[in-house]
């Protein structure tokens, strides 16, 4: 295949497409992704995702408010973190580490509302080039290989899946994650570690963990509540 040839058809493959119909496919995607997040077996395979996600979310606000990103881990447990270098107080250091938990939820709202609206290929074309990006800053065995494996499914399914199956799997994935954001919140809410996001906020600012667990709710609740107006329009 040429340049040409391969311009065209990633074209194809990131232009947009009709509007998504109602139909039996919706309810399917959607428990598919509740089978994944609450299944164990599933849950531990694709728990990754989320937390590539949590710590990408430092990386990205951390980068937006002046903050320089060093890399990130993804260990074998399936936690993480993510390095960035600035100060170590202030406005940016706050952002940086509140934005990890409701990253998989905004990050799963987009994919729901861009999956309705017919953008499904280009939301798994941009997230295939943030995961290769990513590659640069991975900082283990471990963590290469969660990112090489999401890339390698994001990029198959993009080139590969038709049009039908993009936009059906990139709901699913956009649920997936919704629910991931609160499978995790529930996590951190019945921890006490002082390693945890909240507690380190704790730390900087003065204002109690649970205060910024609250935070993480909210907006966690109010992208949830989102993709449900938009797909209630839409399922049977």
């Amino acid at each position: 295949m040429d340049l040409q040839a391969l311009a065209r058809a990633v074209g194809q493959r990131i232009a947009p497409g009709a509007p998504a119909e109602a139909g039996w496919w919706l309810p399917v995607s959607l428990l598919v992704a509740a089978v994944v997040v609450t299944a164990p077996p599933l849950w531990r395979l694709t728990r990754p995702a989320v937390t590539i996600v949590h710590e990408l979310g430092h990386a990205f606000v951390g980068i937006l408010v002046g903050r320089r990103f060093t890399g990130f881990v993804v260990s074998s447990d399936m936690s993480g973190h993510a390095v960035t270098v600035g100060p170590r107080r202030g406005i940016g250091r706050v952002l940086t580490l509140w934005a990890g938990y409701p990253a998989p939820a905004i990050l799963g709202v987009s994919l729901v509302q861009l999956a309705l609206r017919g953008w499904a290929g280009a939301a798994l074309f941009a997230a295939l080039v943030v995961l290769v990006v990513s590659l640069l800053f991975t900082r283990s065995v471990h963590t290469v290989l969660a990112v090489l494996a999401a890339a390698a499914a994001t990029g198959a399914l993009w080139w590969w899946g038709s049009p039908w199956l993009v936009t059906s799997l990139t709901l699913a994935a956009g649920a997936f994650l919704l629910l991931g954001a609160w499978r995790h919140l529930g996590a951190v809410l019945s921890s006490r570690r002082r390693t945890e996001d909240p507690a380190h906020l704790a730390q900087v600012t003065g204002a109690p963990a649970m205060l910024w667990s609250l935070s993480f709710m909210l907006v966690i609740g109010a992208c949830t509540v989102w993709a449900g107006a938009a797909l209630s329009a839409l399922l049977p």
